[in-house]
């Protein structure tokens, strides 16, 4: 017996039972569902970018119609839709700014004008300020009030309208501060005409409005009492309103100067220090802060467009971001857009496309790597019946006669396989390599059958080659 043996199957292919050989239609469609796979992988980059770019459902209360409110919410919803057309606004009708503030806090809107004196909601914070009204008691020429406690047996007046109820309340503060009972003290509501005369006839010591530096109600006030009475309205100080504005955290001091509300003769005479409340744009602090900056930030640098719809947007102004009051306190989103610079909704959402973008770029490059390693090892396996029959030529002659039936039956298995995946040709290279493969393993079978005596149950491998 000769001392030649089989050699071992290939380690990768041992216990599999019939090598595979793919086709180079195969090939082409294993290529075309991974290039389909990366397009999809884009598609769907494109599909989140769609989704996740800047929009916004936004409930936000306007206010009684006619109101300050409203007409700001008019301008600002006109705005956004041509700044931002991705940002759809909910109006939310509300009947005065008690219900705006119970509306943000009860979650039934996501913005709302609130009056910082006017049941500020606990969960409202500030994204703007939309203006600051002063607290002004105006008294008629050569009053001889000097003092609140001066009013105690007197007659306040009071504008009439919406906002009446809410600025007695600012009296009854004020008087109780300086310890003068609100009993003491009478108030009238009454129309402009009517303040004019009744200060005229001394029927009021003393008329408060609360308006900003500019056209509003105080300017009306100081006009029609200077008209009425053919002189010069005053303006009582409150010298305490930095100490009042810390007891009560919805007004703060303010310092109104010279010719403030009318120029000639001006009024006040000489800056005064008094009481101030803000108007805010207002929003819970649940919002996101990408959100919250980005109102901000298209209130501020739309502000001149503002202007132009409504001349009430001309005292727009930023919050102050180090503000640490406990009422309506600056949402941290624009806090740190204030603190940070210019950086627009869309520009924090594409830090996050960048984001993504790498993202993407890496599973783009892993999925490429794998279809390659696959590819790679596809190729393998169709290349390697090829090898194989190299080393059964290799092996021949040096193998006895059970080693070479165990090599026969091993070349007629991969002739079997490689001709019954590829039927009607395939890879000209691969099947041009394989048939001389295949001639070089089938020569050398039959150089060692005819070096060793025909054993019984050998079938020829050219018996078998020749009926493939």
């Amino acid at each position: 017996m000769s001392d030649a043996t089989p050699i071992d199957p290939d380690p990768e292919t041992k216990g599999q039972e019939r090598p595979t050989f793919r086709s180079p239609r195969r090939r082409r469609w294993g290529h075309l569902l991974a290039i389909m796979g990366v397009l999809l992988l884009i598609a769907a980059g494109f599909g989140l970018a769609h989704v996740w770019s800047p929009h916004a459902n936004l409930r936000i209360t306007t206010g009684p119609p006619g109101s300050t409110a409203q007409r700001f919410i008019s301008a600002f919803a006109s705005v956004a839709k041509t700044q931002h057309p991705r940002i759809n606004l909910d109006l939310v009708q509300v009947d005065d700014l008690a219900a705006s503030a119970k509306a943000l806090e009860e979650g039934r809107t996501d913005l709302a004008i609130v009056r910082s004196d006017v049941a500020p909601p606990a969960n409202g914070q500030t994204i703007v300020i939309l203006r600051r009204d002063v607290v002004a008691f105006i008294l008629p020429p050569k009053s001889h009030v000097s003092s609140m406690a001066n009013l105690a047996g007197k007659t306040v007046g009071i504008p009439a309208g919406r906002l009446q109820a809410y600025n007695a309340q600012i009296l009854d503060l004020v008087l109780g501060y300086f310890d003068v009972p609100a009993k003491d003290v009478g108030r009238v509501f009454l129309s402009l005409d009517e303040l004019g005369e009744a200060a005229r006839a001394k029927k009021v010591a003393a008329v408060l409005a609360v308006g900003p530096m500019a056209p509003g109600e105080i300017v009306d006030v100081v006009a029609t009492i200077a008209h009425a009475t053919k002189g010069t309205p005053g303006m009582l100080s409150l010298d305490e309103a930095e100490t009042i504005g810390k007891r009560f955290p919805g007004f703060e001091s303010i310092d109104v100067p010279v010719g403030a509300f009318r120029a000639r003769p001006a009024t006040p005479s000489d800056t005064v220090t008094t009481l101030a409340v803000t108007y805010r744009f207002a929003a819970p602090e649940l919002m996101p802060n990408v959100v919250a900056a980005a109102i901000a930030r298209s209130i501020l640098t739309t502000k001149a467009k503002f202007m132009a719809l409504t001349p009430l947007a001309n005292q727009i102004e930023a919050p102050d971001p180090d503000a640490k009051g406990p009422l309506l306190p600056v949402h941290p989103g624009v806090a740190d857009y204030l603190n940070n610079g210019d950086q627009s909704f869309f520009d924090q959402f594409q830090q996050y496309f960048y984001v993504g973008g790498l993202a993407l770029s890496l599973a783009g490059s892993l999925f490429a790597a794998a279809t390659t390693y696959w590819s790679r090892r596809r190729s393998e396996a169709d290349w390697r019946p090829i090898k194989r029959l190299v080393e059964i030529a290799d092996a021949a002659p040096r193998a006895d006669a059970s080693g070479l039936a165990a090599l026969d039956e091993e070349f007629h298995q991969l002739v079997s396989v490689v001709l019954g995946t590829s039927p009607g040709g395939g890879d000209t290279d691969r099947m041009s390599a394989f048939s001389t493969a295949l001639a070089h393993a089938r020569h050398a079978l039959d150089q060692r059958r005819a070096s060793l005596a025909p054993e019984p149950g050998l079938r020829p491998a050219t018996t078998l080659v020749a009926a493939q």
